[in-house]
């Protein structure tokens, strides 16, 4: 079963978000919880109140286990950008874009798949001479 979680115009630009959200994708949700306890970034704030509020929606309204959740997917999409503008020089004015970000967090209690490991071939080593390469 999985359980979605979303978190619409958060006022932190998208690309600090995705920072928070690449280190817990594909973990479980106890370990990613604390992850996010001792991270130091503004984002991992209101990304650990989504992460559990989605645990707490598994356990309440889908009598999940906490322990068999792990984090399937977290998407970091652009919100809405707000427009300002910063007075220059001369009378003119320069854009200033606030950017807003959309979250959606999917957890999951189905077992992970497993990723199957990249067996090493050699290349065979090829030794050309310069007159080989020459003809």
């Amino acid at each position: 079963m999985e359980v979605i979680a979303k978190l619409k115009s958060l006022r932190i630009a998208p690309r600090k978000v995705r920072l928070v959200a690449g280190l817990i994708r594909r973990m479980p949700a106890e370990a990613a919880e604390k992850q996010l306890v001792f991270l130091n970034k503004a984002s991992s704030l209101p990304v650990l109140k989504l992460l559990r509020s989605a645990m707490a929606n598994a356990e309440h309204n889908f009598k999940l286990d906490k322990q068999s959740l792990w984090v399937k997917t977290i998407t970091v999409d652009g919100g809405m950008t707000i427009k300002r503008f910063r007075p220059r020089a001369h009378g003119s004015a320069a854009p200033i874009r606030k950017r807003t970000s959309h979250v959606t967090l999917i957890l999951s209690d189905e077992p992970r798949p497993v990723k199957a490991k990249r067996v090493y071939k050699p290349r065979k080593a090829v030794s050309k001479t310069i007159k080989q390469q020459e003809a």
